[in-house]
């Protein structure tokens, strides 16, 4: 679970930061995953914290986003950024910004094959498997206390 110290995370509003979180989003789901775009793109996005970590070069690499209700959702690294703990930055933060908030437990619906990376930063699975965007999912939650 290392954290590069060569990331900048940065948090703010969608109006601060949807250019280039959209354009992560639109790499990762849109072209990779094959989500239709209009899936992809909602009215939850200006209610959200949302983050962004930059590498060494300042280009941004990846991007979360955090609902009013303590949701963790739109977690995206660029492909050439996976594994460099990029995603692990933008969750951390996430899960900051939920403390900060007041928030005592912060959920997400992961990706099947990306359990393994939540379950590394103290997410437990609940309920069953789901289909979202033709991609299957499983909840998990985390305790922030």
């Amino acid at each position: 679970m290392a954290v590069s110290k060569d990331l900048r995370i940065v948090l703010g509003s969608w109006g601060e930061l949807s250019a280039p979180a959209a354009a992560i989003r639109f790499e990762v789901f849109v072209e990779e995953q094959k989500v239709p775009v209009e899936e992809e793109l909602d009215v939850m996005d200006e209610q959200c914290v949302h983050a962004l970590a930059y590498n060494h070069s300042q280009v941004p690499v990846a991007t979360g986003r955090l609902l009013p209700d303590g949701h963790i959702g739109r977690m995206a690294v660029l492909r050439t950024s996976r594994l460099n703990g990029a995603g692990s930055a933008v969750l951390i933060a996430l899960m900051e910004a939920a403390r900060a908030k007041g928030l005592t437990e912060v959920a997400l619906g992961a990706q099947l094959h990306a359990r393994g990376f939540y379950a590394k930063h103290g997410f437990s699975e609940y309920g069953d498997v789901f289909m979202d965007a033709n991609i299957e999912h499983i909840m998990m939650k985390r305790l922030l206390v």
